[in-house]
This record gives structure tokens, sequence and C-alpha cells, in this order.
């Protein structure tokens, strides 16, 4: 992968280098919740700014180095990728047959809308969670402020799961604000439904605990409802061990439920 080309590209990047389909189309939707960021005007009206292969422009060195290069451009909607590496590989992303790409990547002060939606629509499918559907009205405002919070803070961060371009899941952990606290962090994760059992909680957890590494922490810690009993098993897999119970932690559906207390040492 090239150092040189702007960093806001380096995801895509990732996301080409797990590829190994011959041709594929991204969406610029896609594209840019891969990256994170909006794609500048000249991505939008002109075709010529995806197949510049020559600096100044530097952005082609996401797929380039990769073996990618741009087949069609439907401006404004998507794009074609092709790959001169794969030839021999007859797979063509489609419906029914899908490589899952999964990209992990810090939240950026643009994903603040495509966050509230993931938020509210994993809130809408489990009772494991915290907040139920509707119990937290989101604004965009809100959540850009606490991203700046967290990108202030050397101890929190929220990493997003991009798969196929699509965002699937977030982490967030949440350092002590104490100064006798900041060797340790507050865990929270979620997975939309449909990209369950694909190996993205684990993923997010094993990047979340290597930044947490880089910047000092050195115990995570989380909470989990005790019925919840697929996420203890993923919590032990990864080395989380129980470390109390609380008792009546919180009512669901009307019914009064407690939390398992677990942690990890890092």
């Amino acid at each position: 992968m090239s150092k040189h080309f702007e960093s806001k590209y380096i995801p895509l990047s990732t996301f080409f280098k797990q590829s190994t389909f011959k041709e594929l189309t991204l969406t610029y939707d896609e594209i840019e919740a891969i990256i994170g960021h909006v794609l500048p005007n000249a991505a939008y009206l002109s075709s010529s700014w995806w197949k510049k292969t020559k600096p100044p422009a530097l952005h082609y060195f996401a797929w380039v180095d990769h073996g990618y290069s741009i087949k069609d451009v439907n401006l404004g909607k998507s794009v074609l990728f092709h790959s001169a590496l794969h030839e021999k590989d007859e797979r063509i992303t489609d419906e029914n047959n899908q490589q899952d790409i999964l990209v992990i990547r810090e939240a950026e002060h643009e994903d603040a809308r495509a966050f509230i939606t993931l938020q509210e629509t994993i809130f809408a499918e489990t009772d494991f969670m915290l907040f139920g559907k509707s119990d937290i009205q989101l604004t965009v405002q809100s959540i850009r402020k606490s991203m700046t919070s967290w990108k202030n803070s050397q101890n929190s961060i929220l990493l997003l799961a991009i798969m196929n371009g699509q965002f699937a899941g977030y982490v967030k952990f949440i350092g002590g604000p104490a100064p006798r606290a900041l060797h340790r962090a507050s865990v929270v994760i979620g997975v939309k439904q449909q990209f369950a059992k694909k190996g993205i909680a684990s993923s997010l957890m094993i990047h979340g605990e290597k930044w947490a590494k880089e910047v000092g922490i050195s115990k995570l810690e989380l909470t989990v409802i005790k019925e919840n009993i697929n996420a203890q098993k993923l919590y032990k897999k990864l080395g989380f061990e129980n470390e109390g119970t609380r008792k009546n932690a919180l009512v669901i559906n009307d019914q009064i439920v407690d939390e398992f207390y677990m942690g990890k040492q890092i």
C-alpha cells in the first residue's frame, strides 16, 4: 500500500486488499461508508477523477496498489472496479455470490447520522442493550459532540464495522474520567442482526483491544444481561471473566433482570 495517499482512503485500501473478485461494483454511498468521508466534488462531476493514475492525484493508490482499475463510472451512483490479478477467478459480486469484506475504522464526524441509524436499528432488534426501541432520542449534534469528546480523549474511542460497504456494528471504549481510573475502559458493543455470526463482534473487540494496549489501557470492563448467553460465550472466548452480579440491574418488558460484571486484564 502506498504511504503517500490521503489517510482517509486507507480504509478503502483495506477493503480492496481483502477482495478476490475480478470485478465488483461499489455505490458512492458504500465508498463513503468505507472511508467515513464524503467524496470530493470532482468524484461526482467527472469520471476522470476515478481514472487518474498520475500525480498529483494519489487517491487511486487505494485500489491500484491491490491490482484494481476503473472499468466504468456511473457518476454520482456507482463505480465498477476490475482486477487483472483475479482474471482467472470467475466470481463476480452479485446477490447470490457475495464475498464478505469487513473494514473496521475509527468513527468520523461525518458518520454521525449513519451511527444514529445503526444504533436505532440495533436497539430495535434486541432486548439485550441498555436502551430499547424509542428509549433515547439521538441527534446529529449530540453524537458529533460525543465524537469530539472521544477523539479529544486519550482513552476513549468509537470503532465502526463496515461490511460490504454497509454499517454493520460498532464498539465503544470509554475510558475512566478520574486519574486513578485512566487505566480502564468500559466496553459497549452492538451488531445488526443481518450481520450476525460473521465474526464482526470478535473483530471489533480485537481491534479495540489493540488500540487499548497502544494507549496504555490495561483493564477492560463490560456488563452483560444474565440471559444473554451468546454474548457471555463470546466474551469468555475473548478472555473476559465474570467479576460479579448486579442484582435487579434493569427492567425490560416489565421484567427485572440481573447483569453480570465481566472484565479482562490486557
